[in-house]
């Protein structure tokens, strides 16, 4: 293991909307990031789009699998379990995904990968029915 990525790992079960200056930490001042909604160049637009998606979080934590990793790359399987005030009535969610950084001291390139649809759309009562029957004919 190296001891980038376990400090990567840590500080994403330790944020949260009052510590996101924490992402200097981890992240480079040029940083590229994607995910299935955005895709974002440099810190500062990255530390905004974290305080926007951790407005009304009530908790979150990650549950890390085995992944794959050298020195200058990760790619970290995890389940991430988030409790979000306007959403679901602060039930707990559950999501799988995985993370691909690379990286030298700090992450210069980070992508995400999820389910969109299994993260919003299956979730709306009426959406998410139509959703899962599509999904179970496929």
């Amino acid at each position: 293991m190296y001891p980038f990525v376990e400090k990567f790992k840590a500080t994403f079960n330790e944020l949260d909307a009052d510590c996101l200056d924490r992402l200097s930490e981890i992240y480079a001042d040029d940083v590229h990031f994607q995910d299935p909604v955005r895709e974002i160049c440099g810190l500062n637009v990255l530390r905004d789009y974290y305080a926007n998606l951790y407005q009304d979080v009530l908790s979150c934590r990650f549950e890390y699998q085995p992944g794959m990793e050298d020195a200058t790359q990760a790619v970290i399987p995890w389940v991430m379990h988030v409790r979000h005030g306007t959403f679901r009535r602060g039930q707990e969610i559950t999501l799988s995904g995985l993370s691909h950084i690379h990286f030298a001291d700090r992450v210069h390139r980070h992508r995400d990968y999820f389910d969109m649809g299994e993260f919003i759309y299956e979730r709306v009562p009426v959406l998410g029915a139509i959703i899962r029957r599509i999904k179970a004919r496929l």
